[in-house]
């Protein structure tokens, strides 16, 4: 991924020159320098300044851009400009307009206000992709295409309408398959025609913005189709530029969590995953390290760009705060420690007006290195710079893996109950901070990566299973594997049609339990988990709520019972022996201290331990290459705290200073470790 011309974590971010005049540009190019910038984003939001009118483009202003920047050594991420279409693109071809959720056909205004299956937009979406590629495929500035901008939304028109009706098509074969996927002899809506089928929105199968639906497998495969459709815009702009530039890298910037697209499926489209990270000053520094790991999964483990984060202030959110002094540094390295080649910002130089110029930048609004968020920048720059290409290319090597299908997030968001208080990313993230919390690396994967690679495999709330996949996971724990998964799952099959013959469908004899009914009840009503004995770290009694699956063992030893309720005594925790592996069912969802108490007992089982021992609030996590660990250690406290080295002397790859025994570290300071020759 790396250019031969940059041997090093890539450093800088996006830039908008166009917004400002000469007198900026050379201030601009003076106090990247004082900071250590190397690489620009440009052209992301200047389709209207490139193509002013629909035969005439304007490309004079970024060859002077490029040509600028490359000759004081900062080189170039460039993007395509498609994010948002011009005006007179808009005025003139309506079908590029988005209709919404509630059927109105949108105006020319905002970002993503493109429909995906416009002829028009992918005419010149793609044309554009074209003239760049060919202008800039010889420029030595050139490091990476960025298609795009944080693709998003889904479009409700007509073409789409005819389009989901040709996916669907493709996806079914035949109108008899579309009308048993969906269950359409409920509520009689078979379908005899294919332009029967309308778009599910508000004017048809949905409601409240597509939070609830009347027909799941309709909603379902809609989410699809959009996904893919937005996916065959960003591979028509990127196979233009291969076309032009074969071996420069195509990326575009994902959004870590973000709901309404299948990131496994486009990242296996791209050269390599980039993406944009946010997180407000109360979010658990361990859901930040669980989507950097996420984006990292999107292709099995190889390095992804931090394309974007704030210097400082986001302009967003209810309550912008600042980041605190040293937050921004340590945040920076949290993302290269989980895998990141990069560390990028938005924005370089804060814009003067218009709904950003209260977002944090590198450059202020004073316009000078005068200031705390500058210094900071500077710092990390000089860093980067002195750490060169130690940690580039190096893995994350983990032998835990947790499943995160988008696919199923939908169809649990859809699904018509049990419970509004279901979220599924919570469910997962409860048994990520537990391996976080004992500095044990987690793969976040597909339901389509090799299970083989690891030891334990966690699938909270696998409501869908897919086709193919139980089989998968038998296999994995016939094996030797560990599995386990939890309340409201082997429910349904991708079709969201339930898998008949009990609950949990096709993982029932895996998991050696069937469940017979499952309880509801609001998030403020708690069961207990019981132990009469002890089971490794478990022990005594915790707490459980909002779904409780009432099961039945079939084979499977019972670890826990339900402590109250009807269903007092009944099995909520059991452990099934499967070939030369276990499988575990968790019943309900639990508090943290059971999940805790429960991945401590199951790695120590496995052997699995983390790199070392340190204080809560300090985060530590091993990249290799060539045979050599580096270790970052990462304290998100506010106060000096402390961790574990024995007799291994380690050496500061930042500060050259050495460590061992217990160790010492700063409030919000960041050590790369490796040991000492």
């Amino acid at each position: 991924m790396i250019h031969k011309s940059l041997p090093k974590i890539w450093y800088g971010g996006d830039y908008n020159p166009e917004q400002w005049g000469e007198k900026e540009w050379s201030e601009d190019i003076r106090m990247f320098k004082l900071a250590g910038i190397d690489v620009a984003t440009i052209n992301v939001f200047s389709w209207a300044l490139n193509q002013p009118s629909e035969n005439t483009y304007n490309f004079e202003w970024l060859d002077a851009t490029i040509e600028r920047l490359y000759q004081d050594g900062i080189y170039i991420c460039l993007a395509t400009s498609t994010a948002a279409h011009p005006a007179w693109m808009a005025k003139r071809y309506p079908d590029v307009r988005r209709v919404t959720f509630d059927g109105r056909k949108r105006q020319f205004g905002g970002r993503h206000n493109s429909c995906p299956n416009s002829p028009t937009y992918r005419t010149y979406a793609e044309r554009m992709a074209q003239q760049l590629g060919e202008r800039y495929k010889n420029h030595p500035a050139v490091l990476i295409w960025h298609v795009s901008n944080e693709y998003g939304g889904y479009c409700y028109c007509e073409n789409c309408q005819k389009a989901f009706r040709v996916w669907l098509k493709d996806r079914y074969g035949s109108l008899e398959a579309v009308n048993e996927a969906w269950n359409t002899r409920f509520w009689g809506h078979t379908f005899y025609e294919w332009d029967e089928i309308v778009a599910p929105n508000g004017l048809s199968e949905e409601w409240k913005n597509g939070q609830n639906t009347n027909f799941q497998g309709i909603s379902l495969d809609y989410r699809r189709f959009q996904s893919d459709s937005l996916l065959d815009v960003f591979k028509l702009e990127r196979d233009a530029l291969k076309h032009h530039t074969p071996d420069i890298p195509v990326t575009t910037n994902l959004m870590g969590l973000y709901p309404e697209l299948d990131y496994f499926k486009w990242g296996k489209e791209m050269d390599v995953v980039s993406w944009d990270n946010y997180p407000s000053i109360d979010t658990p520094v361990s859901m930040t390290a669980m989507t950097h790991d996420l984006m990292r999964g999107l292709k099995s483990g190889q390095p992804f760009m931090l394309m974007e984060q704030t210097p400082s202030q986001q302009n967003w959110q209810p309550y912008n705060a600042l980041k605190r002094p040293g937050v921004m540094r340590l945040w920076s390295y949290q993302a290269v420690a989980h895998g990141a080649d990069t560390v990028m910002f938005f924005q370089l130089r804060r814009s003067r007006g218009a709904t950003e110029k209260y977002h944090g930048a590198v450059i202020e609004h004073v316009g000078h290195e005068h200031t705390r968020v500058f210094q900071e920048c500077a710092q990390l720059g000089k860093e980067l710079a002195s750490l060169g290409d130690q940690v580039l290319d190096s893995r994350v090597k983990a032998k835990v893996g947790i499943v995160f299908d988008w696919e199923n997030r939908w169809a649990i968001q859809l699904s018509s109950g049990p419970s509004i208080s279901l979220d599924y990313v919570k469910e997962v993230h409860k048994y990520y901070d537990a391996f976080y919390q004992k500095n044990i690396p987690v793969d976040m994967i597909s339901v389509d990566e090799d299970l083989s690679q690891y030891d334990i495999v966690v699938a909270p709330v696998l409501y869908m299973v897919k086709e193919g996949y139980a089989d998968r996971l038998k296999q994995f724990v016939k094996n030797g594997g560990t599995f386990v998964t939890t309340f409201f799952s082997g429910i349904v099959d991708e079709r969201d049609l339930v898998t008949l013959g009990g609950y949990p469908g096709e993982l029932r004899d895996l998991v050696g339990i069937w469940a017979e009914e499952i309880d509801a009840l609001h998030p403020s009503h708690y069961n207990e988990i019981k132990f009469e004995n002890a089971y490794g770290s478990l022990n005594g009694e915790y707490k459980c709520n909002i779904l409780f699956d009432l099961i039945h063992a079939e084979g499977a030893e019972v670890l826990a019972t339900y402590g109250s309720d009807f269903y007092q005594g009944m099995p909520v925790l059991t452990k099934n022996a499967y070939g030369e592996g276990n499988a575990y069912y968790v019943a309900s969802s639990p508090d943290q201290p059971f999940v805790q108490d429960f991945v401590e007992t199951i790695t120590a089982d496995k052997g699995i331990k983390g790199e070392f021992v340190s204080a809560k609030g300090v985060e530590v996590i091993a990249r290799e290459k060539f045979g050599e660990k580096y270790l970052f250690v990462m304290n998100h406290n506010t106060e000096t705290s402390s961790f574990e080295l024995g007799e291994t002397v380690m050496v500061d790859q930042i500060t050259n200073e050495t460590y061992n025994g217990t160790a010492q570290i700063k409030s919000k300071d960041v050590l790369i470790l490796k040991e000492m020759n």
